[in-house]
């Protein structure tokens, strides 16, 4: 029997999973027990197979996988390295002394190479929660894990470095940053791209300086969009503080490309109008951010304003007091931090949006629009 400590998400957060691996002398097959989502269920196939690749026998004898705590879902593959490791410890390959204060977070390819894993930043900051003294990721997540404080976290690209590492003592690289976290970013135009316009610039200037929120209304074309635009400059830069709790914000919503691993710059979030209310808020299976949550310390901006469904604007008067959004499940809670600056921009009214260069809109019943008269 082995353990060894791996993670998996909740909502933005990591947990902690213990991984347990027992084998006994049964007809040969793989168990994973203690609610695995069907990513998790399938890792049985992808570990056989990379240990295969890598020249290691796979025990010949009835594998039991326990993922605890077992009253908490487990999703996404990034259990697939920590099992793969606990199947060899159990059978002799691995020392049970190399296993101690150790973390791991990877997903394995079906040639045991290391696959990066969507959360991998909440998922480490778990594991040195947790008192993992070393934690070892994927490579493809180096930059988004140098963030993160305390003990450097090892980075390897297959699991023949892991095993190297665990059997005969070799030194793994450290995961280091590219581009140094604390270099500015830009937040996008600043005021001097608007020409003209001083009443909407001396709003924005007071929005900023007092968190406010801030509608436009104006016909099309007036510089509403340019204007929201502009908000993110006037904001002061991310704290480091802020910029760790964004980029794990936008790791576990699986938003982080590989130009930008990390935040630097305040967001600025401007989903249309045909967006749903999942979308906007948070939802799904397992549940993700929402774009109120990756707006997180930043601008969310929403154009169009009375296109969108009443239900999610209505949603959005308790986050704006709250500063998160809590789901509630059937067995369990989600908590997602949204604590944003709200600027909005809307049309005169539905004439003018459709049709701006009529003349005989907006005078009664004569300019109507599909049958509505104008308003």
């Amino acid at each position: 029997m082995s353990r060894v400590l791996g993670a998996a998400l909740h909502g933005v957060d990591g947990v902690p999973i213990e991984v347990e691996v027992r084998l006994s002398s049964q007809l040969p097959r793989v168990d994973i027990v203690g609610l695995p989502e069907a990513a998790v269920r399938e890792s049985g196939a992808r570990v056989r197979s990379a240990i295969g690749a890598v020249g290691q026998p796979f025990p010949d004898r009835r594998i039991t996988v326990n993922l605890a705590p077992a009253g908490i879902r487990k999703s996404g593959a990034g259990l697939d390295l920590p099992i793969a490791i606990g199947i060899l410890a159990a059978g002799g390959a691995i020392e049970p002394e190399a296993l101690t204060g150790l973390g791991l977070v990877g997903e394995l390819a079906l040639d045991g190479r290391l696959r990066p894993v969507r959360g991998a930043l909440p998922l480490v900051l778990a594991l040195k929660e947790a008192g993992c003294q070393r934690i070892i990721a994927a490579t493809g997540n180096e930059a988004e894990l140098a963030l993160a404080p305390g003990q450097p976290v090892l980075i390897a690209s297959d699991l023949v470095q892991v095993l190297a590492a665990l059997i005969a003592g070799h030194e793994l690289p450290r995961a280091e940053l590219a581009t140094p976290a604390d270099m500015p970013a830009s937040n996008g135009p600043d005021l001097a791209t608007v020409r003209g316009q001083q009443g909407p610039k001396r709003a924005l200037e007071i929005a900023a300086a007092g968190g406010h929120g801030l509608l436009l209304r104006g016909a099309p074309g007036s510089g509403k969009t340019l204007l929201a635009r502009v908000l993110p400059s006037l904001l002061p830069p991310l704290s480091r503080a802020e910029a760790l709790e964004t980029t794990r914000i936008w790791s576990a919503a699986g938003s982080l490309a590989p130009q930008t691993p990390f935040v630097r710059a305040r967001p600025f979030r401007a989903p249309h109008h045909s967006a749903t209310r999942a979308g906007l808020l948070g939802g799904g299976t397992p549940p993700r951010p929402g774009e109120v949550s990756l707006a997180h310390n930043g601008v969310l901006f929403l154009d169009e304003l009375p296109e969108f469904e009443r239900g999610a604007l209505e949603a959005l008067r308790q986050i704006l007091e709250d500063g998160e959004i809590v789901l509630a499940r059937a067995a369990t809670r989600f908590s997602f931090p949204a604590r944003f600056q709200w600027i909005a921009a809307a049309n005169p009214c539905l004439c003018v949006a459709l049709l701006p260069r009529s003349s005989e809109l907006c005078s009664g019943g004569r300019g109507s629009v599909g049958g509505r008269g104008g308003s």
